[in-house]
């Protein structure tokens, strides 16, 4: 089963409860609350997201932490990238020769071309896009087309 590890799901949460009110510089006890999770967790993944450019740490006394971007500026890509490193459904997938039967395997273009699917839609989805409700009913596709065409005719 292909599984982001708990610290990115956690991260995600994290990264889109911060898109809700970009503007806003949060605590990581703040969010660790909002969210859910272990303040040692919270301040865990937002180190890592600071250190990757994603979010930017401010010091003193209102200092905290926002996001380094607007929210449509930051793609689920990037998130799962600054807490995994990069990703693939396959060894073959990430980088070349990583897997030592990579040249005889018959699949290797298949498992690539699955991975550039996946990577184009984490790619195509935003923090923004994980902030608005999902319509229910519609097929994917069809809402994605909805999502894009409200917020570029400015009814989104």
């Amino acid at each position: 089963m292909l599984r982001l590890s708990r610290l990115t799901d956690y991260g995600t949460v994290i990264m889109a409860h911060m898109a809700r009110e970009p503007g806003h510089v949060y605590s990581a006890a703040e969010l660790a609350g909002a969210v859910g999770v272990a303040l040692p967790t919270a301040s865990k993944i937002l180190k890592t997201l600071a250190r990757k450019a994603l979010l930017h740490s401010l010091r003193g006394a209102h200092g905290g932490y926002l996001l380094a971007r607007p929210p449509r500026e930051i793609s689920i890509a990037q998130v799962i990238d600054a807490l995994e490193g990069p990703f693939g459904v396959t060894e073959c997938s990430v980088a070349a020769g990583l897997c030592p039967q990579e040249n005889a395997c018959a699949l290797r273009r298949h498992w690539q071309r699955i991975d550039r699917a996946l990577r184009q839609t984490l790619d195509g989805l935003t923090l923004e896009d994980m902030t608005q409700p999902v319509p229910a009913g519609m097929p994917e596709r069809r809402r994605a087309q909805h999502d894009r065409r409200h917020r570029s005719d400015g009814h989104g």
